[in-house]
């Protein structure tokens, strides 16, 4: 034992770097959810010694994940309100007399909302409503859904509370000493990145993005398609029946796709096929017609597992996957609120792109639809699950709008009472809460399903591994490495080096983990060099939300890439302009203003 700690000791710093390399490796391959990759770093570096646990629990009393919490709740108030909805709707009333007004005036609200607001709740209140507006245009919804995105991308930069990233970043650099950033000490440098991008985006997107839409039905929910199955009852009328002479084959709104017998799969000729008891019919309907499905006495709706006889409550849901799922590309059958809770799933909904196979086989995709039943005490576990977004009721929940200007008001004051050094920033989001919360702008468990734990368990544990790497002096290794070939380079080249390299692991890996990982080290290497280590965390703040090339980089990108039907080369053709265009304005920015 005595030998492996001295070897430990000995050769940590290697150590260290070679556990952020398998980190690194285990973000690409995406085997595992990042937040479950970033503890089993932490934990590498806690179970070899680098760091104890007093360290390993010191990272808890970083402020930044619980300023971004808070501000995760405070975004929740304004879309409880209605804050963002009502704009919209006033937006796409608009449409059809000034429809080129109406797409700018919605994008520069995307923007300034994405300014103070986490983005990832923006965007996904936004794609229904781009929806309805590319059908009240006449638009593609494939040219609004990309740009939608990069635009909320862009407004988070331009605030320290507009991203996540940007707090993370400020917490690193006032924990290596540097001063803290205000709240709008970034903007000058944002403006520009966002100019920059509407330009690239206005230049490059009418022949960049793609030709083809969506369908007539974007945006109108009557017209969305579910798949969904039903599985024919032993005292059922239909049974003895050809498929052809029931209601099921005759209703215009319901395409059967496959019947599911003794294991075997029917898909030829089905019109003919007599109808057996327990035989699953596979279909694709629009969510009316698997409400009425729902209720009749001859079948059972949805995934039907062992001992699932009734109808599993009255109460029905809709929610949406979100990106930072552990389930994303498993079985449906296999998502574990569906054996933990006593609920059912009746259907599924892509965006215009229906799995191909039937319900239990589907492979979940970020931003699914999931329509659940269940009883009211197991639906309302549903609400508190991370992994869902927008679970909601199929009658849409009643806004709080009498609230929105209190909401409102809360946000203003954090932003106010942070830009004039009144309290700091994170006492002043924490304080915002507790307001609303008294003012019920939202309620206290809505409140805390608003908030991603993924995100913060990701930060949490890049903390730790950041930690870990400056006590195995890791961090000093790669500075060490670096600074021979920078120390006779000017500054604006350190900057634009420093730059790509944090653009380029954004785009392979998460964003909060680049921030972290290449922090400190820019420090660290701005001090060895003599300059101003200031405009290098700057541009490593900027880098790491500039993902535009891929749709893996940014939640939002995820979100938009699985709702607009993409392909992957669809974001290279139009991010890739756009990462060049706003990344070379951003250094010049940075150089020119620093």
């Amino acid at each position: 034992m005595e030998d492996i700690r001295l070897f430990i000791e000995t050769w940590q710093a290697q150590i260290g770097l070679v556990i952020l390399g398998l980190m690194f490796v285990g973000f690409v391959m995406e085997r595992f959810p990042a937040a479950v990759i970033a503890i089993l770093g932490a934990c590498s570096f806690l179970f070899l010694g680098i760091i104890d646990s007093k360290q390993l629990f010191s990272v808890f009393s970083n402020s930044a994940p619980i300023t971004i919490g808070a501000m995760f709740i405070l975004s929740g108030a304004l879309l409880r309100t209605g804050t963002i909805d009502a704009i919209a709707g006033a937006i796409i009333r608009r449409a059809g007399k000034h429809p080129r007004l109406a797409v700018g005036e919605m994008f520069l609200g995307v923007y300034v909302a994405s300014a103070f607001m986490n983005n990832t709740p923006v965007v996904v209140v936004m794609i229904p409503i781009i929806l309805k507006l590319a059908q009240a245009t006449g638009y593609s919804a494939k040219k609004l859904l990309i740009p939608l995105s990069f635009i909320t991308i862009l407004g988070g930069t331009t605030t320290l509370i507009g991203t996540s990233t940007n707090l993370i970043v400020d917490s690193v650099a006032r924990g290596s000493g540097l001063a803290p950033f205000g709240i709008f000490e970034i903007t000058p440098y944002g403006l520009v990145a966002g100019v920059s991008g509407m330009i690239m985006l206005g230049l490059f997107s009418a022949w960049l993005l793609p030709k083809d839409d969506l369908g007539p039905s974007d945006g109108n929910t009557k017209d969305e398609l579910f798949l969904t199955e039903l599985t024919i009852r032993n005292a059922s009328v239909l049974k003895g029946k050809a498929l052809a002479e029931t209601a099921i084959g005759k209703r215009a709104k319901i395409a059967v796709t496959a019947i599911k017998r003794d294991g075997r799969y029917l898909r030829h000729n089905l019109a003919a096929e007599v109808l057996q008891p327990d035989d699953v019919i596979v279909i694709r309907t629009d969510l009316p017609e698997l409400m009425s499905l729902r209720k009749s006495a001859d079948f059972k709706v949805g995934i039907v597992r062992k001992g699932d006889v009734g109808a599993m409550g009255e109460v029905v849901v809709e929610a949406m996957v979100a990106p930072s799922h552990p389930s994303i590309g498993n079985r449906l059958y296999d998502i574990p609120f569906l054996s933990m809770l006593n609920v059912r799933i009746l259907g599924l909904s892509r965006f215009r792109n229906l799995p191909r196979s039937d319900l239990p086989n589907a492979k979940i995709h970020a931003a699914d639809k999931l329509v659940v039943t269940g009883s009211k005490a197991d639906i309302a576990r549903m609400y508190e699950n991370p992994n869902l977004f927008g679970v909601a009721s199929t009658s849409a929940r009643a806004f709080r709008r009498d609230k929105a200007p209190l909401a409102i008001g809360a946000l203003a004051a954090v932003v106010l009472l942070s830009a004039f050094n009144v309290v700091a920033i994170e006492v002043a989001a924490i304080l915002a809460v507790g307001f609303i919360l008294i003012a019920r702008c939202i309620d206290a468990e809505e409140a805390w399903g608003s908030i991603d734990g993924n995100v913060l368990v990701l930060i949490f544990g890049m903390l730790a591994v950041g930690l870990g790497l400056e006590q195995a002096g890791s961090v000093n290794i790669v500075v060490d490495a670096l600074a021979p070939y920078l120390d006779d380079v000017p500054v604006w080249a350190v900057v634009f080096a420093v730059y790509v390299l944090s653009v380029l692991l954004t785009e392979i890996i998460t964003n909060n983990a680049v921030a972290i990982i290449v922090t400190p080290i820019v420090i660290k290497l701005g001090m060895d060099l003599g300059i101003d280590p200031r405009p290098l965390v700057i541009a490593v703040m900027f880098a790491a939300s500039a993902s535009f090339a891929t749709p893996i980089g940014y939640q939002t990108n995820t979100l938009v890439y699985a709702a607009g039907g993409y392909r992957f080369t669809d974001f290279f053709k139009a991010g890739i302009p756009l990462t060049i265009g706003v990344g070379l304005a951003t250094c010049f920015a940075i150089v020119a203003l620093s």
